[in-house]
């Protein structure tokens, strides 16, 4: 009796939904009110964004949680977690995470740092040369990350123009003092790939601020510190919160700048060479099925605690 009850209850549950979608189906197709032609002018507009999500985006990261469990290396059948074992259990692996997860900490944190003051600068004075100016800051975002490693080398290398005109000045040898392609080398190549990025959302957000509250601060006589400190940064806050969140996922996706300083192996660099060498195929989507797990709770977080506005 009790499982006829549960069976006419699911029924009637699927027939609710189904009634629901051909209702809005209807309602789409023929809209009466101007409510719903708004909602139709809503759906016609999402619609291709929607299509792209599922063909380029759900379709092929539920592939990759397959291909994760798969107990065939290359056909998904099966189930097994011996992949996500061997991430979690394998201490290299777990030292990737974690050279990761502080290179791109360090370098958002000081990537944020920069940004700040170069925002505050291009949005409260009037600089001579402010439009080269911004076409400079910004001009990293439309290089690939392998010509931002190149320069990198350009300037710090061996034979680069920083290190001859630095060896020139102390009388060391070139070789003593270029860092390119150490962790350091690393650590610039990343910071000069996202302080663009971040001084873009905090333009945006000193675009908000209230100049007339600042004004009213240094009138009452606050020094311009204690006018940042107490009215502009308050206000910027939720701005430097969501350029956090940016730079860190931008710093977790970088992987052009790794091919060409490979100094320290973070998680993209070794996700290529699981499926380079080897080809251990559950293993990459293992570690794909991990990075967006983690960068999605990480925005979706980011996002629930505080007021900042970054696009998931």
């Amino acid at each position: 009796m009790s499982d006829r009850h549960a069976e006419n209850s699911s029924l009637s549950t699927v027939r609710a939904l189904t009634a629901r979608v051909v209702g809005a189906v209807e309602t789409v197709a023929n809209p009466v009110t101007e409510r719903e032609r708004e909602y139709r002018r809503i759906v016609a507009l999402c619609a291709p964004f929607a299509a792209l999500v599922l063909v380029a985006g759900l379709y092929p990261l539920s592939e990759v949680v397959r291909i994760s469990v798969s107990t065939a290396q290359y056909r998904s059948v099966g189930f097994s977690l011996d992949a996500y074992a061997t991430l979690f259990g394998d201490p290299y692996y777990r030292r990737v995470a974690f050279d990761s997860l502080w290179l791109t900490t360090g370098t958002t944190l000081v990537s944020v740092g920069l940004a700040v003051p170069i925002a505050h600068a291009l949005e409260k004075y009037d600089l001579p040369g402010e439009d080269l100016l911004v076409t400079l800051v910004s001009f990293p975002i439309s290089l690939p990350g392998i010509v931002a490693a190149f320069m990198i080398l350009v300037l710090f290398g061996n034979n680069g123009v920083v290190t001859a005109v630095a060896a020139a000045l102390t009388g060391s040898r070139p070789t003593d003092l270029a860092f390119a392609v150490s962790v350091p080398g690393l650590f610039v190549a990343f910071v000069y790939s996202m302080v663009p990025r971040a001084t873009l959302i905090l333009r945006g957000t000193y675009a908000e601020v209230d100049s007339a509250a600042e004004e009213a601060a240094q009138a009452l006589g606050a020094t311009p510190f204690e006018t940042f400190r107490y009215v502009t940064l308050p206000q910027i806050r939720p701005g430097i919160t969501g350029a956090l969140i940016l730079t860190f996922r931008t710093g977790l996706a970088i992987f052009g700048t790794l091919v060409v300083i490979q100094t320290l192996v973070v998680w993209t660099l070794q996700l290529s060479r699981e499926l380079g060498v080897g080809y251990d195929v559950q293993v990459a989507g293992a570690m794909a099925t991990v990075y967006f797990a983690f960068t999605f709770l990480f925005t979706v977080l980011g996002l629930r605690y505080t007021s900042a506005e970054v696009g998931i």
